[in-house]
């Protein structure tokens, strides 16, 4: 039989993976207070195997400015105090435990109020928030004067993520939200991603180093935008380039719209957004992306690689249960730790 492209090993830096099926990073709310909670021991171990890489939630650098802060990024972890690095540790340990690797996902978002709050921010990332992306409010654009700080917030909680034992960082850069200015030419308008990127890999190192990004807002700058941020990320060292698919007519789909990024950038790609069996393997398959990360699929199926190995059917996705926070609120393990596995 022909090996099915997903499931061949590939070598990532000094990763060595099994198959190339990514557990997507996705926020699910369910880190009471900022703190990951033992349940998530359970929710990413049950995703891991011996070989595959995991991506970890959105995890914050720095805590929010204010008390009150929008319903939908309540309960999402920090990686920026003691207790919080200490709580991760045990669930990076039970990942580690079952052979993966297991990256962080890191994301800043700085809180405001009133009408700032309204408007597009154009400095610091902000979540993408499946099928909510209308409900968020955007965070406060962050002046001129606050981006070192905020440089300097990654850079922490790159090193707090490697003190908790993650193999590696993601930094979270979708949506447009790593762009500087509305004017100047590519290079001033996404100085402080690179910055970012510049420090963290020389915190960690860029062979511990991923970024995330999408086409931005996906107008004919934006893309010169995105193909510039990642160019440069040759020239700092960094282990792989995370995209998303575009929508196409409203919805992700493989539309290979991609192809300009993967083929500027030298590290490993990893592609993600509308990605079935058939189209992941066709992506590996024809070297159009390195790994393929899934997320819904893999939230309703702990053992997404196996299923897709064996060709066996897929449990469907609960949406009302993406999200552990706010009113409504389910026990933690519906929807997270509860779906089945084939065996």
């Amino acid at each position: 039989m022909e090996p099915i492209p997903l499931l061949t090993p590939y070598k990532m830096g000094q990763f060595e993976l099994s198959h190339r099926v990514v557990l997507a990073p996705m926020t699910r709310q369910r880190a009471y207070g900022g703190v990951p909670q033992p349940h998530a021991a359970l929710y990413y171990s049950q995703r891991a195997t011996p070989g595959g890489l995991l991506i970890s939630e959105a995890t914050r650098v720095a805590p929010p400015r204010h008390d009150e802060e929008p319903e939908s990024f309540r309960d999402m972890p920090g990686i920026w105090a003691p207790d919080q690095v200490a709580a991760w540790r045990p669930v990076v340990d039970a990942v580690h435990a079952e052979g993966a690797v297991f990256f962080c996902q890191l994301w800043h978002a700085a809180a405001g109020d009133g009408d700032a709050v309204r408007h597009r921010q154009l400095v610091s990332p902000q979540m993408s928030f499946d099928g909510r992306r209308e409900e968020l409010t955007s965070p406060r654009k962050v002046a001129a004067k606050d981006a070192p700080a905020v440089v300097q917030a990654f850079r922490r909680a790159a090193r707090n993520a490697i003190d908790a034992g993650f193999d590696g960082v993601e930094l979270q850069g979708t949506n447009g939200y790593f762009v500087v200015d509305d004017a100047g030419d590519p290079e001033s308008r996404c100085r402080f991603a690179l910055e970012v990127v510049e420090a963290v890999a020389r915190e960690i190192g860029g062979h511990r180093l991923g970024l995330r990004l999408d086409q931005f807002a996906a107008g004919p700058d934006e893309h010169a935008l995105a193909l510039h941020v990642v160019s440069r990320l040759n020239d700092l060292g960094v282990l792989y380039c995370h995209m998303i698919e575009p929508k196409v007519e409203g919805r992700r789909r493989v539309s290979r719209r991609l192809l300009p990024y993967r083929e500027a950038f030298g590290g490993t790609f990893i592609a993600s957004g509308g990605y079935g069996r058939e189209e992941g393997d066709a992506a590996v398959g024809e070297g159009y992306a390195d790994l393929v990360a899934y997320g819904r699929l893999f939230l309703a199926n702990p053992d997404l690689p196996r299923r897709f190995e064996l060709g066996a059917p897929l449990n469907d996705c609960v949406s009302a249960t993406f999200y552990g926070a706010g009113a409504g609120a389910v026990h933690p393990a519906v929807g997270y730790t509860d779906y089945p596995f084939l065996d």
